[in-house]
């Protein structure tokens, strides 16, 4: 019998509060290798807090996180050496080239510089930024430095990227771009993706499976066939199954606001 792969993340009961605020309230959560899981919703739900707390940038009020079978309250470091990051508005040395910013990363993450050369070349490759990799990062638009900074993150190597809204600002032909680009990543690498986002188009044709986090709470989970049984109607498309499911949890009393 093949072992069930162990999950790249998992919270049980993960909780952060702000005095009175509950940004985040008793977070049960599974990403496993392989998967692109869409955490969607709008802003302030507290999805950014939620990776804060998986990348040991902020600590739980109570609960547990466990990354990559690390605990990031307590190895923080070990983490964020093994997990690929890519916040929503990623910055690099601006008058630095592509190519100057990722040998700067393979330096801090303690690459052998051969071996970080070939990997660099590579990734630029991946991404599409080979003809921009000796231009300074300055003069990139935004859909550039956006996969850059996916690069960026695959430099260690991770199993897991955890990426915050990565299409913000970004036009349309550079949505697309990206988003295949995601995709294409997980089917050559492996990597399992979380991915924050308030854009429900793009998570329906991206992701495996989807989180709806409103004000805090997961309200459901599942793939958008899954969510859409779950709002009482199988031929309903993400969007509507979502606004199904959220207005069921306002009624209930379930929105508490969230930072």
């Amino acid at each position: 019998m093949t072992p069930t792969p162990s999950a790249l993340v998992e919270t049980k009961g993960l909780t952060k509060r702000y005095g009175e605020i509950v940004a985040v309230d008793g977070l049960d959560l599974r990403v496993m290798p392989g998967e692109i899981y869409g955490l969607l919703g709008p802003n302030g739900a507290g999805k950014t807090t939620t990776i804060l707390m998986l990348l040991g940038l902020t600590e739980p009020t109570e609960g547990t996180a466990r990354v990559l079978d690390l605990d990031p309250a307590h190895q923080a470091l070990d983490v964020k050496r093994r997990v690929g990051y890519l916040p929503d508005a990623v910055g690099f040395y601006g008058r630095l080239t592509g190519r100057e910013n990722l040998r700067y990363t393979a330096d801090l993450n303690g690459l052998d510089p051969a071996v970080a050369e070939t990997l660099i070349s590579e990734l630029l490759e991946q991404v599409g930024l080979t003809r921009a990799a000796d231009r300074p990062t300055g003069g990139y638009s935004r859909g550039m430095l956006q996969r850059l900074g996916i690069a960026d993150a695959l430099v260690k190597d991770p199993a897991l990227l955890i990426l915050d809204e990565p299409t913000t600002s970004i036009d349309p032909a550079g949505v697309v771009e990206l988003l295949a680009l995601i995709r294409a990543l997980v089917a050559e690498r492996g990597v399992g993706v979380l991915l924050s986002s308030h854009l429900l188009s793009q998570v329906q044709r991206l992701c495996d499976r989807v989180g709806i986090f409103w004000q805090g709470h997961l309200l459901a989970e599942g793939t958008p066939h899954d969510l859409a049984r779950q709002a009482g109607d199988e031929t309903l498309d993400l969007e509507a199954a979502y606004g199904v499911i959220v207005k069921a949890a306002t009624e209930e009393g379930t929105d508490d606001r969230a930072a």
